[in-house]
């Protein structure tokens, strides 16, 4: 039977400001990417596509106000880039310095002008450990700005979407556009779970079949990473109500009918990960009565043993202290010592009075069901 994926759990290490930093602070980690910017102009009847090279000027190419436009930017190692959005795009520090550190929960919040928004996309690695990148967006009214840590093209199934002008994407705006990469991600989820549940199954067949450690390991990893995709799920679903609820102009009521489809995408999406959760413990707790209960029934025979061998070694006992009846040297008789101890066959007799002992013992373990 095949094993399933050993899923690693991977713990991201993230730098965390000093305590006292000024809010706001715009962090650029020397490891990070380098941007890499790509402007996407669309509308009911054209698609276009632009590398760029940095983001000077950028307010002027997405002036034109029948178009709606997303800039894709992957990588963030650029300060000048955000100073761009600071002076030019007027975007709050505080904005800026939650893109830049990317260990924030998922959330949607509302500024003048303009709504910001994060959403953490999952991917199991080749290796099999879980990656957690966050996502960040900022809405205008005609432009969406996405940020990456990665050069990962985990969007583009939108991008497809987009240049093939199916459905609504192009025509519906950037609130739209927003939902639609929020519920690509909120999808991607699924088909994680859905690997899980395989490799759920296949530990439970290996559990009923020959469990061994290796099937509490595994079903221990799953676990853990099931509550780093729970840490995901609540706060995206509690993001999902808030763009419901929200009073922006900028989140159009058309665009809230499609939210509402990926709240309930939110909910079942918990249902899944709390059943899982629970199957994952049950499994744990079915390997320890295994091998709980594997262990009583060796403990068993090995008490079965030792009550058929503890009257023979009883026996074995007695007849081994050798006190004669008479004294081999003098001829002395000495009363009380053992008559048997010179006894013709004695010692067959002795053999023989153990052996039925031995299957005595053995007829009745048998007749109250110990050997089953």
């Amino acid at each position: 039977m095949a094993k399933p994926t050993r899923f690693k759990h991977k713990k991201k290490h993230y730098v965390l400001p000093e305590p006292g930093t000024t809010p706001g602070f715009v962090y650029i980690d020397a490891n990070s990417l380098k941007p890499k910017i790509n402007l996407y102009s669309f509308n009911s009847d054209d698609f276009s596509v632009v590398e760029l090279a940095n983001l000077k000027n950028i307010a002027e190419k997405t002036s034109d106000k029948g178009t709606f436009y997303w800039v894709d930017i992957r990588g963030l190692n650029s300060a000048e880039m955000f100073n761009i959005f600071s002076d030019e795009l007027k975007i709050h520090k505080l904005v800026l310095e939650d893109i830049t550190r990317t260990y924030h929960r998922p959330k949607f919040e509302e500024y003048d002008g303009y709504n910001f928004a994060i959403s953490r996309m999952l991917n199991i690695a080749e290796d099999g450990g879980l990656e957690n990148e966050q996502v960040s967006f900022i809405q205008t009214k005609n432009v969406l700005y996405t940020f990456q840590e990665n050069y990962e093209d985990c969007l583009d199934a939108v991008r497809k979407r987009l240049k093939d002008g199916k459905g609504n994407i192009r025509i519906s705006g950037t609130g739209y556009l927003m939902y639609a990469l929020m519920d690509m991600i909120v999808d991607s989820y699924f088909s994680i779970l859905s690997k899980w549940g395989e490799d759920m199954d296949a530990i439970e067949d290996r559990l009923l079949a020959r469990p061994d450690r290796s099937v509490m390991f595994d079903t221990q990893v799953i676990k853990r990473n099931l509550i780093s995709l729970r840490r995901v799920i609540w706060p995206e679903r509690d993001k999902m109500n808030d763009i419901l609820r929200t009073e922006s102009d900028l989140i159009t009521d058309q665009t809230k009918m499609f939210i509402k489809d990926a709240y309930d995408h939110c909910v079942q999406l918990m249902d899944m990960l709390e059943s899982m959760k629970e199957i994952a413990s049950t499994n744990i707790d079915m390997y320890l009565s295994i091998i709980s209960n594997r262990m009583n029934e060796i403990m068993k025979v090995l008490t079965i043993i030792s009550s058929i061998f503890i009257p023979l070694t009883f026996i074995a006992g007695i007849y081994g202290m050798n006190f004669a009846k008479q004294d081999p040297v003098t001829g002395k008789i000495m009363p009380g010592n053992m008559p048997e101890l010179y006894q013709e066959h004695g010692y067959e007799y002795t053999l023989l009075v153990m052996v039925l002992i031995a299957v005595i013992q053995i007829i009745f373990f048998w007749r109250k069901g110990w050997f089953k």
